[in-house]
């Protein structure tokens, strides 16, 4: 057999072992998981899944890992951006549309990890994430004017990171019906409005 079918064919295989581990996440909680739950989903015996992974856990790690990896690649073209700009044309902002594309691509994985019976650490993982980019995008122009600042900074991100998150679990449980363009439009006028005017009301 040619080396390319192998590779086929184990990329295949360890397609097979993490949608059954995603399916499983959503439908009972990664505790409640074992490999026979996995194997038996995926359709693989045991052993094949020992060639991969060490256990459970050895196979969320690389799955989380993977996603972070991946995620980097997108942080790489991140740039400092004039939100004042985006209050007057309301262009969704590039970073984040790549980011909600990527989610969108791995919405199983996505959806499970980052719902009701997901995985903890991932998510706080996710948050330090999105912390550390809001900071790069939003409040690149505050940290030279901290005393102007109405919130101190960590409440500021804190708050930011926990609606981006928010949003994008919502769209996760709402099957995607939106675009990553029109998610991450929503993002941005609530994160440069805030929820009061994004709401309606008025000034």
């Amino acid at each position: 057999m040619s080396e390319q079918k192998v590779d086929r064919r184990i990329a295949r295989t360890k397609r097979l072992i993490r949608e059954a581990l995603a399916a499983l996440i959503e439908e009972k909680g990664f505790e409640s998981i074992t490999v026979r739950d996995i194997t038996s989903n995926a359709d693989i015996n045991r052993g094949t899944f020992y060639l991969h992974y060490q256990d459970k856990f050895d196979l969320l790690e690389k799955c989380e890992n993977e996603f972070f990896h991946e995620i980097e690649d997108i942080a790489k073209d991140i740039k400092v951006v004039d939100l004042r700009k985006f209050s007057e044309n309301q262009k969704p902002l590039a970073h984040s549309v790549k980011l909600l594309e990527y989610i969108k691509d791995n919405a199983a994985f996505m959806k499970a990890v980052l719902g009701p019976n997901g995985n903890v650490t991932f998510q706080i993982k996710l948050k330090e994430y999105i912390k550390t980019n809001i900071g790069k995008v939003f409040l690149k122009e505050a940290e030279a004017n901290e005393d102007d600042m109405k919130v101190p900074r960590e409440y500021l991100l804190s708050y930011i990171v926990s609606a981006h998150l928010g949003v994008i679990q919502q769209w996760l449980q709402n099957e995607l019906k939106e675009t990553p363009q029109e998610i991450a439009r929503y993002i941005g006028i609530v994160t440069v409005e805030g929820p009061f005017q994004a709401s309606g009301f008025k000034k």
